[in-house]
């Protein structure tokens, strides 16, 4: 799972449907942002929800807006644009980058059961290593949010299959 930090209105574009067409309709549109925008989760974006929400899929916002929660854009346009798009709005941002700063990665730490996660279904949960790979994640998604949260951005997040 990628994510994208941008400004509520982009090319004076307000809608966040035509936004992700705008942005996501560009084969290379990583590179066309700053790498501070841009922050990818790879395999690990299932697992962080999991030790979020102590489940899969679900959860109760802000915790769950982190990774899963959000409006699904591409309910009819994931074949136009290759991927499903998942739009978060800035006060939604604001309220899960206050939930991870005050949630340290120790607190939900202990959620971390590789065979409770294997039988809830959690991609890639058998080999994913906690302190090496989640702990980082943790690190750079709550960054992330928070300065989308500082300068009042709405997140947007991706599922390709190349990131």
């Amino acid at each position: 799972m990628t994510y994208l930090r941008v400004p509520p209105t982009l090319e004076g574009e307000p809608d966040p449907s035509r936004i992700a067409r705008l942005v996501f309709g560009i084969a290379d549109w990583r590179r066309r942002h700053p790498a501070e925008q841009v922050v990818d989760l790879g395999a690990a974006w299932q697992a962080l929800h999991y030790l979020l929400t102590g489940d899969a899929w679900e959860g109760r916002a802000p915790a769950a807006d982190v990774v899963c929660g959000g409006r699904l854009l591409t309910e009819d346009g994931a074949a136009e644009l290759g991927m499903d798009v998942i739009y978060l709005a800035p006060e939604r941002v604001a309220a899960a980058a206050e939930h991870l700063t005050g949630t340290p990665f120790e607190t939900i730490a202990g959620r971390f059961d590789p065979a409770a996660m294997a039988a809830a279904e959690v991609q890639d949960a058998a080999g994913m290593d906690r302190d090496r790979v989640l702990a980082p994640a943790y690190a750079r998604i709550t960054a992330f949010f928070t300065a989308a949260a500082a300068d009042r951005q709405a997140v947007y997040k991706v599922m390709t299959q190349d990131g």
